[in-house]
């Protein structure tokens, strides 16, 4: 058995993070725990899937904006892939459309960077128990919220948007006609409550809604 293999010692984690500093300061923290190891660091959203193969950690900590494939694309392909790993996402950004789209894709919890260690300790064992853990402010904020107000579309329309794209090139990204992109631009704003397309964007992203 190689040393990477599951042995029934400590529970073994496996950390996401862009940002080395957060990610070295996480490590130090829960490695702190007796109960508790990191067995693998990343740094991008699509290193995940690979590391959750080679180290088989129980619990994936993953945060959601991270280069190369979001958090939440990267739990469901573990989930998918990876028998016994649960997912936490630990994320900087306490959105209630962060939350609803890790929920949807089979995180068993949600917390904030700012959680003091020892609570996050205690997700992550609760979360290994087959327990789920939500920031409770999150939760409440969520449940505020209600669903996601914008079709796939209106979102993928939107997050063309959000990359500068003009009407003319959001058309030819998403193989859709000018006059339908004003459609869905239009329905967008409204929906948001929003008086331009910008401000669209910027209410959609601070809600968390453009995902992949």
């Amino acid at each position: 058995m190689s040393s990477d293999e599951p042995t029934g010692g400590p529970i073994r984690l496996l950390l996401a993070d862009d940002q080395a500093l957060v990610r070295g300061a996480l490590a130090a923290l829960l490695d702190l725990e007796p109960d508790l190891s990191v067995v693998a660091e990343v740094s991008r959203g699509d290193d995940v899937l690979t590391a959750a193969r080679e180290h088989h950690p129980d619990v994936a900590l993953l945060d959601v904006e991270m280069p190369g494939l979001d958090g939440v694309a990267a739990a469901r392909q573990v989930l998918a892939d990876v028998p016994g790993c649960r997912v936490l996402m630990v994320t900087t950004f306490g959105r209630p459309g962060y939350l609803q789209a890790a929920m949807a894709a089979g995180a068993s919890g949600f917390v904030v960077k700012d959680t003091p260690a020892r609570q996050l300790a205690d997700a992550v064992r609760r979360v290994h128990s087959g327990l789920r853990v939500v920031d409770p402010q999150l939760a409440a904020d969520s449940l505020a919220q209600g669903t996601v107000p914008l079709t796939e579309r209106e979102t993928d329309v939107l997050r063309a948007a959000k990359d500068g794209g003009t009407v003319a090139d959001i058309a030819r990204d998403l193989h859709l006609s000018e006059g339908t992109v004003r459609n869905y631009l239009s329905s967008a704003i409204g929906k948001t409550g929003a008086r331009t397309r910008a401000e669209a964007v910027r209410v959609a992203d601070e809600n968390g809604w453009l995902l992949r």
